[in-house]
């Protein structure tokens, strides 16, 4: 096999009281990408669609990503990386993971998989730390491994895979206006009050009992964000607004997705899922901002091959 097609999804980071640990991978919005060997060594970016992103390899997030893992093969031949982007970066659903994991894991099946998704997400840090100016896998690792993902640690780089409740759905808005990753972490405190602290821990304990054991009004309980979300909120118009009305609607929580401004809620099946995506966009309706809302399962898959 010489070229493959692949569609790398959108993920949600931080989900509430996980920052910079846990993530869930979504099903309905995505990029995809081809990767192809060429004859010429290296790492070439040959085409982009959708949004402006560089063409030089070392300033593109794939780019970097694909560099890390190249330099750790023997081969005697290269790859093109062709970038079909449909999640628009800065829109906190994972963009800049969705093009670092898209490379490495097409190259991964094209020289025939000598990498599991573990080091695979090593490689892919290094392109994500090219647009969030830190190293972390809370994005990378469900896009790779599908569901729900917690990682334990950066160094050594420890994921844990998660169950998923089969009828656990997200809905997310996104509203069009741009918020940098690194810019939002520079509004979070360096220190957090002892009981900020406890309960944010409490929470999270607590949110992965709830997956293991498909407890929904424990999930309902634990979707909450004491240390994280009062200083990034103020970032994202009608954020409370918003979260008022999909909880008003039955979801079991709302939080930011990754840095924002994007918005997510889950809830108990498609039906209810559906029911707060009126909700949220009936806030914005009445806004001049535009946006995009999206329903989906939680794609337990992850990164997949289409062609």
């Amino acid at each position: 096999m010489n070229e493959i097609k692949i569609f790398s999804p959108a993920t949600v980071a931080n989900v509430s009281c996980g920052f910079d640990v846990l993530g869930f991978c979504l099903d309905s919005v995505g990029d995809e990408m081809v990767i192809r060997k060429i004859e010429k060594k290296g790492i070439y970016i040959s085409h982009v669609e959708g949004f402006d992103l560089p063409y030089e390899a070392e300033k593109n997030v794939a780019g970097v990503s694909a560099l890390a893992m190249y330099e750790a093969i023997d081969v005697d031949f290269g790859f093109e990386i062709e970038i079909y982007k449909n999640i628009k970066p800065g829109s906190g659903i994972g963009s800049s993971a969705a093009s670092a994991v898209g490379s490495v894991f097409g190259m991964n099946e094209l020289i025939g998989r000598p990498f599991n998704n573990t080091q695979l997400t090593e490689f892919a840090i290094k392109g994500e730390a090219l647009a969030s100016k830190c190293e972390h896998a809370d994005n990378l690792a469900p896009a790779l491994f599908g569901g729900f993902t917690l990682v334990k640690s950066v160094a050594p780089l420890k994921i844990l895979e998660l169950p998923t409740p089969s009828d656990l759905c997200a809905t997310i808005i996104h509203p069009q206006i741009e918020i940098k990753t690194s810019e939002s972490r520079g509004l979070l405190p360096n220190e957090v009050p002892l009981n900020d602290a406890i309960t944010q821990w409490a929470n999270l304990g607590s949110l992965v009992h709830a997956l293991h054991t498909s407890d929904f009004d424990l999930m309902k309980s634990a979707l909450t964000d004491v240390v994280v979300e009062p200083h990034r909120s103020k970032l994202i118009p009608l954020f409370n607004e918003v979260k008022e009305a999909s909880l008003n609607a039955g979801a079991l929580g709302a939080g930011i997705s990754g840095s924002g401004p994007s918005i997510f809620t889950l809830s108990k099946g498609l039906e209810q899922a559906n029911i707060v995506k009126e909700a949220m966009q009936s806030i914005y309706a009445d806004s001049d901002i535009d946006f995009d809302i999206h329903v989906s399962k939680i794609n337990t898959k992850g990164i997949k091959i289409i062609n």
